[in-house]
């Protein structure tokens, strides 16, 4: 297989796609994790890079953000690939990042290009074994001082990749209201200490298959261990606040990780990345817990011979649905952005491509379950049509920005 950094592929990949990009599967080890060992990989591939690097525990999606994964990171780690098959036969990969530098608003449209000249958002699957640490993630205002863009995100837990809940499918989330800032700063300070104790002051919620969350920056959140679809902003800020998780020591620089160089040892910096009045809302779960909102009249749909719901839709930064296909239906899905697509279950055809979805995936393989679908394919109408007489067609389509159908 010849792989390419070149994007002189893009437009003819579009057009054999009739709109709609095929990409290959991104895998993501992280060094502090253990697998979960739910995304489908191949059980001899989790740690098929090397110990070092530890275990693969994620897969992003539409990704045109680069892991920022530490100076072992491999090239091009993070980055989503679109797939060119020749007339020959011969296959190409290229940077999903390049089709959309070349192709611009072709592809994106052009209300995202003319705004982000980029596609602003990814989305991942995270699938740990125990809980993270209790971390945040940066805004942008706090980014900006080393770079970066400031991360809003958001989890879903599909049913389908959940048949265990980990080791704690427990999510903390915030600060207890009635904290001091005083109490926060003394455990940021004991960081070195052993266990800083912060989740001491925070409220665990049990996790349930087929809801989400929204995490805005400044929140934070210590994920538990159930697999979550995560569609965030396109950045890989973040800081650890918690040194001691599941009995396993976090490293200091984890805790510096978003601090300017001038300000590290600074825990007055640490503090200001929090933000006080979202961490210690009390009524945190009505405003940050997501129950999936059906898109429109559920008899229409059902009429129809599909259903779909939003899962994430607090944010302006992306937003995402949950697509359904009845057995042996077709149907058309209008949708007014360009939106990348996971395949949950099932299989059958979406305009020119066969689509299904995979039981197990060797590192390196090529699959049929993630696509691209352009703004002109997504506003003209996708055609998908399920082969299968007894399993429903389930998808994840994750937006960019402002998603102009998400009027809630």
């Amino acid at each position: 297989m010849e792989t390419t950094s070149s994007v002189s592929l893009a437009a003819k990949a579009l057009e054999q796609g009739k709109g709609i990009v095929r990409l290959t599967p991104t895998w993501v080890p992280r060094s502090f994790c253990v697998p979960g060992r739910r995304i489908k990989l191949h059980p001899d591939d989790y740690y098929v890079l090397g110990g070092e690097r530890g275990g693969i525990d994620e897969r992003w999606f539409s990704s045109t953000t680069p892991a920022k994964n530490g100076p072992l990171t491999g090239e091009n780690e993070g980055l989503s690939h679109i797939v060119y098959k020749d007339e020959d036969g011969t296959e190409a990969l290229f940077l999903l990042k390049d089709a959309i530098d070349e192709l611009k608003g072709e592809i994106i449209g052009d209300r995202l290009w003319d705004e982000y000249q980029s596609w602003p958002m990814y989305s991942k699957f995270f699938d740990n074994m125990g809980p993270l640490p209790h971390h945040l993630h940066h805004n942008d205002e706090q980014a900006a001082l080393i770079g970066q863009l400031g991360k809003p995100e958001a989890y879903y837990f599909p049913p389908q990749v959940n048949n265990h809940g980990g080791d704690f499918p427990y999510t903390f989330i915030g600060i207890a209201p009635g904290t001091s800032k005083e109490t926060i700063k003394e455990c940021l300070q004991n960081f070195t200490k052993g266990d800083n104790k912060i989740t001491n002051y925070s409220s665990a919620y049990r996790l349930e298959p087929g809801t989400g969350w929204d995490v805005p920056p400044g929140l934070l959140h210590a994920p538990g261990s159930l697999c979550t679809y995560e569609p965030q902003k396109a950045s890989d800020v973040f800081a650890m606040y918690q040194s001691l998780v599941n009995e396993a020591i976090i490293p200091e620089e984890l805790l510096w990780n978003g601090t300017p160089k001038d300000r590290i040892g600074d825990y007055d910096q640490l503090m200001e990345a929090i933000d006080w009045e979202l961490n210690t809302d009390p009524q945190m779960m009505a405003n940050r817990f997501m129950r999936p909102i059906p898109v429109r009249d559920e008899a229409e749909m059902k009429a129809g011979g599909y259903s779909e719901v939003w899962v994430c839709y607090k944010s302006d930064a992306f937003s995402a649905k949950e697509l359904t296909v009845q057995p042996g239906q077709t149907v058309t899905i209008v949708d007014n952005a360009a939106y990348g697509l996971i395949m949950m279950q099932g299989h059958g055809k979406m305009g020119v491509w066969d689509i299904e979805t995979p039981t197990m995936i060797r590192y390196g393989q090529l699959t049929n379950d993630e696509f691209f679908v352009s703004e002109k394919a997504a506003k003209e109408g996708v055609v998908i049509t399920n082969h299968s007489t007894t399993d429903p067609i389930v998808m994840l389509k994750h937006f960019g920005p402002k998603n102009p159908d998400l009027t809630l």
